[in-house]
């Protein structure tokens, strides 16, 4: 793959240079013969393509819940079936404190503020 981007940069300087449809439709197929690619995908990667290759960086996401608050939100979501985002939040809402004073969950103040907040944050 790296010797087809070699190769391709070279031939998008010549593209560039070139100064007739004649002479861009010739490097065209030249690079189409030789890679065996279609020619449209071709001209999109000619075009657009970065050959500085840059690594995305990755963003450092910090973590706004503990490892506390995932756990007990599992066992919540287990606890009622495994409802999808947009159920689950309603429930947060409303059943938490009762999940709490029946002793299904045991959870200190803190880890309950937090589902609190993650009902209104998401």
């Amino acid at each position: 793959m790296h010797t087809k981007n070699q190769y391709l940069q070279v031939l998008q300087d010549k593209y560039f240079m070139a100064k007739s449809k004649k002479e861009k439709s010739s490097i065209l197929d030249e690079y189409c013969r030789n890679t065996g690619q279609k020619r449209k995908y071709v001209v999109r990667k000619i075009n657009h393509y970065d050959f500085s290759l840059k690594k995305k960086r990755k963003r450092n996401k910090s973590s706004i819940y503990n490892l506390d608050v995932v756990i007990t939100l599992i066992k919540i979501w287990q606890i009622f079936d495994y409802p999808c985002g947009q159920r689950l939040r309603p429930l947060l809402k409303s059943e938490v404190e009762r999940l709490r004073d029946l002793k299904e969950i045991s959870v200190s103040d803190e880890v309950l503020e937090k589902l609190v907040l993650l009902q209104k944050v998401s």
